[in-house]
């Protein structure tokens, strides 16, 4: 395998008047998506006595399901299936937008540090209206050889399998590196790959990434190897699938097949019925942006 691609982040306001800073790798105008992933936003480790930390309002997805994953903190998730859950270190919360679903996401009053990604998978048109739908699973860490602590969260590596249903094939996990640590992953080589360095500096086929920066793989490998080059620890998000060969429209916290989905999608939020209401929240819902003057174009990953 050659050397990785390196995705650098962007910071973006996350969430409306009271928002936090988050950095984000995916989309950019060089890559669009990894498999059907298609949003890496990575924020923290925040004091949230300095920052707030994290109140977004009520807001309305379609077309995806989001990935919450935390190092560290908490947050309260509610949204409009009556679902109120937990976001807590090492647990998945992932939530089923489909045909239209809205949630709001509060770090708690007990959150110091808040520390984490927020992830989104595109889903294919077959399934895009599919039914809302909320899944928490806790991966066990295992030991891989090398030096590593791995949780699988979505799809299967190292023996390791969740549970959790996608509609695309994908991997998601959270490793570990011990200072000095050297890792080959087997992985399915219809695969592409994105690696996300959270803290230290680890090689990627032999390229170097740092913090906050992503990794891409290519596919075609069968396996992955991971060094972690200093003398601390390393923590990293690996994910997964293969190429998503349709392209998509993504606008605000909607993702569609084409430019009139969107339209019609924000239409519906604002005038509320599609979406449902998420009880609970101390605050009014996110108004949609003003659509742009120029026509929302399809975004895909070919050259």
């Amino acid at each position: 395998m050659g050397d990785a691609e390196v995705l650098t982040a962007r910071d973006v306001p996350l969430g409306g008047p009271r928002a936090m800073t988050v950095r984000r790798t995916l989309p950019q105008r060089a890559r669009t998506l990894i498999g059907a992933w298609c949003f890496v936003d990575h924020y923290g480790p925040d004091d949230v006595a300095d920052t707030g930390g994290m109140d977004v309002a009520p807001h309305p997805h379609t077309g995806l399901q989001t990935v919450s994953w935390l190092f560290s903190g908490e947050i309260e998730h509610r949204d409009s299936l009556g679902t109120h859950a937990m976001v807590r270190p090492g647990e998945l919360n992932l939530m089923t937008g489909g045909l239209g679903i809205s949630h709001s996401e509060v770090s708690t009053p007990a959150t110091t540090v808040l520390h984490g990604v927020q992830l989104w998978v595109a889903l294919p048109q077959r399934h895009r209206l599919t039914e809302r739908n909320f899944q928490h699973y806790a991966p066990q860490p295992v030991q891989v050889d090398g030096g590593a602590e791995l949780r699988v969260f979505l799809g299967s590596l190292s023996g390791e399998v969740s549970p959790v249903r996608t509609f695309t094939p994908l991997l998601g996990a959270e490793l570990l590196l011990a200072p000095g640590a050297s890792v080959t992953l087997t992985v399915d080589t219809a695969f592409e790959h994105g690696l996300l360095v959270d803290q230290g500096e680890v090689t990627l086929a032999g390229t170097p990434l740092r913090q906050a920066e992503l990794g891409y793989a290519a596919p075609g490998a069968a396996t992955l190897t991971l060094t972690n080059r200093t003398d601390t620890a390393a923590r990293t998000i690996l994910l997964g699938g293969p190429p998503f060969d349709e392209e998509i429209v993504m606008w605000w916290n909607f993702i569609g097949g084409s430019a009139d989905e969107i339209v019609r999608a924000r239409r519906d939020w604002m005038e509320g019925g599609r979406f449902g209401e998420v009880k609970g929240y101390d605050g009014d819902p996110l108004p949609a942006p003003e659509l742009p003057n120029v026509p929302l174009k399809p975004r895909g990953n070919r050259r």
